[in-house]
């Protein structure tokens, strides 16, 4: 199980009204979502299941000489911004790359895919608009749909909830040994935009002084909802030119921001050349004044997806995969980037 999504494992995202951003800033904690607890539950809930054989990013069981492979995860609050202009047809591609991308930061080819939509009432448009989303991911990903489940609940549901669980298959071989070394290259891989995580920080810094319908500041060509619903990277062409390259650990980075680096080891991860934000990030930094070290704990920041790898096939990775060499692993601990020491 991964704490992933806005707030860990089970998809769940504290919706408690915010405070007003004072002067220190907005902070994902003041929306409603405090990544602490978020692991501290993740963690209890592991230890309560016991026997469970866990990465960092997807439970495994042996299977022969492989690995079978299960990762879940919702979309979380972006959801929200959906259902607030009534567009539902990216979400769907959000599902399964929140869960696809979590098993090719593991090591292993995802396969299939079985969504769950739990609503308050039924309705066709979001159904019909959510499946386009689904397919899409998994015409792209090359994964097979074997259904899922629509569950009427009005007494626990209000609106409606979108989550889904991925089965993968790997050779024992083939999965990342998880562990990154001293003396590795980092090679990145660009984001989206937002992806599907922070969006409760994000929804409340962009609905201060806005609405989802006015148009965005830096391209008015687009509403502020359209580019919040920007759909999340799949990665899953990653995963063959990783293997090729002798990746040894991976990160997609997802609900926690950059601190996700850690799970590759207790190294030090020294960005020094990462992409560029989106212009998502500005302004929602701008409308909430949220600090630059909340922003990089809390968002990709641009860069989506990060493989730890021996120096000398960086450069032959980043060429493949449209990436390039961000940084560097080095004794010591946390992540340094952008002047920032997380």
């Amino acid at each position: 199980m991964t704490e992933d999504g806005d707030a860990g494992a089970n998809g769940t995202d504290a919706d408690d009204p915010a405070t007003e951003p004072g002067e220190e800033g907005l902070t994902y904690s003041d929306a409603g979502v405090d990544i602490g607890e978020s692991e501290a539950a993740t963690a209890a809930l592991l230890d309560a299941v016991g026997n469970v054989v866990d990465t960092e990013y997807a439970g495994m069981l042996e299977v022969g000489d492989q690995y079978l492979a299960l990762a879940t995860d919702g979309v979380g609050t972006k959801l929200m911004v959906a259902e607030a202009i009534e567009d539902y047809t990216t979400i769907g591609i959000d599902c399964v790359a929140m869960n696809v991308n979590d098993l090719v930061a593991a090591g292993v080819e995802p396969l299939a895919f079985v969504d769950y939509l739990a609503v308050d009432e039924p309705g066709e448009t979001l159904a019909n608009e959510i499946g386009q989303g689904l397919a899409t991911a998994a015409e792209e990903t090359g994964i097979a749909l074997l259904g899922g489940e629509t569950a009427v609940l009005p007494e626990v549901v209000t609106g409606f909830d979108l989550a889904g669980a991925c089965v993968g298959m790997a050779d024992q071989d083939a999965v990342f040994p998880g562990e990154a070394e001293p003396g590795d290259a980092l090679v990145g891989v660009s984001s989206t935009g937002i992806h599907s995580n922070g969006l409760t920080l994000a929804r409340e810094a962009a609905t201060l002084d806005h609405e989802y319908t006015d148009p965005f500041p830096p391209n008015p060509e687009k509403t502020i909802g359209e580019v919040l619903l920007e759909p999340t990277a799949l990665y899953t062409d990653l995963l063959e030119p990783m293997r090729e390259h002798g990746v040894r650990a991976a990160a997609h980075v997802t609900g926690g921001g950059w601190t996700n680096l850690e799970r590759m080891g207790e190294h030090h991860f020294e960005v020094d050349d990462p992409f560029d934000p989106q212009p998502v990030f500005e302004f929602i930094q701008d409308c909430g004044n949220v600090s630059d070290e909340e922003m990089h704990r809390t968002f990709n920041m641009g860069t989506g997806f990060v493989a730890a790898l021996p120096e000398a096939e960086a450069e032959g990775l980043a060429d493949a995969v449209d990436g390039r060499v961000i940084g560097q692993v080095e004794a010591g601990s946390g992540v340094a980037i952008r002047g920032l020491e997380l």
